[in-house]
């Protein structure tokens, strides 16, 4: 969430700010800086008291020693009476602080100023292209289609067991996707990722601590019983790793990585874009996650890009990277940077991947900060991104590399896989 300090710098700025995501946060900011004055003021007030007491406490050992009882009875009382005073002033406060942060909970990350304006994913701007186009014919099949014909997936028996949304992977269609999934993962630890194994369900602090909670969009699992969600996306229980951690300055910069199935209610979402594998309730996942100084997490952001980039070239697969328009980013991200790949059979652009700086927006709710050398602890820079997503890879290696003879693997996949051609 976004400091007081941020706030109380430019309010008018961090309003301006605000409204590229679509945000009105004249009425929320105001109220914080109101309340924020009354904090400082029952702050103040609460220092004043405790000091008191402290002087009064002391006053009371020698009086006793002098000899003047009657005089240490009236500080007795005196301190009775500033302790009741000092818990009404002590409440007062801590729900001063409450509702400042109700509020800031409520209010998303702001934009960098490297983030254009725009309200939809219309208003993206394409920053840069590469990968060969497929040449397919024009009866070029989709890829749940193929993977009917090759008994690769069966969307069918995902049905049966869970529900629309959860596929069943079958023989090299499950080769095929643990392959994908090693692959990412040694490309990320060939870069310097710590590969980590977390947990599939998180608590609600660990929610908080990300920003999935609070969840307006009710897009997580809830398990009502034991509170515990579902994992939307590795990056919750891997940056959480770091909620109330002060970190050494020498151990900067963490780079970790983590394969994970992730879950999603998908709310809302319908009709022939969601077909197949284009939107799952569950699906893998291999996760990237750095916690950097905050003077090196848009150079750490490029380094992000370019793995993710380097993926796909691997692969093979066209792509297009998107800067995001302030409508079309998350709740909680500065800057977002999404990659799509071209799938040749449905013709049209597939999203895999969003590589995200956060700046100091996690890390304020983690509590995830750095103590430099000069012995002062500053909070950290938050940043990931999928390296990558599986389904709509899945779809698009299927898709655009369809024969007559079958599916041909990408050379890089080979080593995995064990094969070189589904037919």
């Amino acid at each position: 969430m976004l400091t007081i300090q941020q706030i109380k710098e430019n309010p008018g700025r961090t309003i301006e700010r605000l409204a590229i995501k679509g945000f009105d946060g004249k009425e929320p900011i105001n109220k914080v800086l109101e309340l924020d004055d009354k904090r400082r003021a029952v702050q103040l007030e609460n220092d004043n008291i405790s000091a008191e007491l402290n002087k009064l406490s002391a006053q009371i050992g020698a009086l006793m020693k002098q000899g003047k009882r009657e005089e240490a009875e009236e500080a007795k009382n005196k301190v009775a009476q500033l302790k009741n005073q000092l818990k009404g002033v002590a409440d007062t406060l801590a729900a001063t602080e409450a509702e400042i942060r109700e509020i800031l909970l409520s209010v998303p990350n702001l934009p960098c100023d490297a983030v254009p304006a725009g309200l939809t994913a219309a208003d993206n701007v394409v920053e840069k292209t590469g990968g060969p186009m497929p040449d397919l014919p024009e009866d070029a099949l989709p890829h749940w289609e193929l993977a009917k014909k090759y008994n690769l997936i069966d969307f069918d028996l995902g049905v049966k067991i869970t529900g629309a949304g959860f596929p069943v992977y079958l023989g090299k269609g499950a080769r095929l996707q643990r392959a994908l999934i090693q692959f990412f993962l040694d490309e990320a630890g060939r870069a310097g990722y710590l590969e980590v194994q977390p947990p599939y369900v998180v608590n609600e602090a660990s929610g908080y601590g990300t920003g999935q909670l609070p969840d307006k969009e009710g897009q997580m699992y809830h398990c009502n019983l034991d509170n515990l969600y579902l994992i939307p996306t590795a990056e919750v229980p891997v940056t959480n790793l770091y909620r109330d951690v002060i970190i050494a300055e020498r151990d900067l910069p963490i780079k970790n990585c983590a394969y994970s199935a992730c879950f999603r209610r998908e709310a809302g979402s319908y009709g022939k874009d969601v077909r197949g594998l284009n939107r799952l309730h569950q699906f893998d996942k291999v996760e990237i996650v750095r916690i950097e100084k905050p003077e090196n997490s848009y150079a750490a952001l490029e380094e992000m890009k370019d793995h993710v980039q380097g993926l796909l070239e691997k692969l093979g697969l066209p792509w297009h990277i998107l800067r995001l328009c302030g409508g079309d980013m998350s709740f909680t991200s500065a800057i977002t940077f999404d990659f799509e790949v071209w799938s040749g059979a449905q013709k049209r652009w597939l999203e895999v991947s969003s590589v995200s700086n956060f700046e100091t927006y996690q890390a304020n709710r983690l509590k995830c900060r750095y103590r430099g050398e000069d012995k002062k602890t500053r909070l950290c820079h938050t940043l990931n991104g999928s390296a990558l997503a599986l389904p709509r890879i899945m779809a698009a290696l299927l898709e655009n590399n369809q024969t007559p003879e079958g599916i041909v693997v990408p050379e890089v996949l080979r080593p995995y896989t064990g094969f070189d051609i589904i037919n």
